[in-house]
C-alpha cells in the first residue's frame, strides 16, 4: 500500500484523547459498507439489551421479523427473528468503537440488564481498552476505545515494533497517520 491518508478524516470515530466525545447518533440511510446480522428468538429482549445496555438505537423495524439498530454511523446491526440461537457464544467476536468516557457506563448499563454479560474492561497491547459483552443471543461483542497515545509507553513500543509510529518521530512509513 503506497497511498496513506489520515483515516480520522472519513471515520465517525473521534481521535483518541481525554476529551474525546462520541459522535451524535446518525439516523440517515446509507449503503452499509459492513454490518452484523444477529439471529434472535426474542426480538423484544434483544432490542432492550442492545439499546439500554450497548447504547444502540432503533433505526427501523419490520415487526416480528427484523430490527435495524445503529450506534454511530457505520455501526449497524440487524437483529433477525430466528427459531433458536446458539447455546454458547462463539470464539469470534464483533467489535464496535467507543470512546474511553463510555466504557464505564456501558459496563454499568449492560450489567443492569444482564448481570453476567460483561468481561473487562481490559487494556490491550495495541493501546485500547476493551469490554467484552455476551448478548442475549450469545453474540460476542467487544466495545473498544482507543487510549491517548503515550510515546513512552509499552503500547507505543509494541506499535513501533510492527512499523506503526506517531507523526512526530520522523521514522517509519506511516508517520502521517498514526
Amino acid at each position: 500500500m503506497s497511498d496513506y491518508f489520515n483515516a480520522f478524516e472519513m471515520s465517525p470515530v473521534p481521535a483518541p484523547g481525554p476529551d474525546a466525545v462520541p459522535p451524535e447518533p446518525f439516523r440517515g440511510i446509507y449503503g452499509m459498507p459492513a454490518f452484523a446480522t444477529v439471529p434472535t428468538n426474542d426480538l423484544a429482549a434483544s432490542v432492550d439489551f442492545w439499546t439500554r445496555g450497548l447504547g444502540f438505537f432503533e433505526l427501523f423495524s419490520i415487526p416480528g421479523t427484523l430490527v435495524h439498530l445503529r450506534r454511530w454511523a457505520f455501526q449497524d446491526v440487524l437483529l433477525v427473528k430466528a427459531e433458536s440461537v446458539p447455546q454458547q457464544a462463539p470464539a469470534m467476536s464483533f467489535s464496535f468503537a467507543c470512546v474511553l468516557s463510555e466504557v464505564d457506563s456501558v459496563i454499568e448499563a449492560c450489567r443492569a440488564v444482564r448481570p453476567d454479560s460483561v468481561d473487562g474492561p481490559r487494556d490491550t497491547p495495541w493501546n485500547t481498552r476493551d469490554v467484552e459483552v455476551i448478548t442475549p443471543e450469545n453474540a460476542r461483542i467487544v466495545l473498544t476505545a482507543a487510549k491517548p497515545f503515550d510515546p513512552d509507553s509499552q503500547e507505543a513500543r509494541n506499535l513501533e515494533a510492527i512499523g506503526i509510529t506517531p507523526p512526530d518521530t520522523g521514522h517509519g512509513d506511516n508517520g502521517e497517520h498514526a
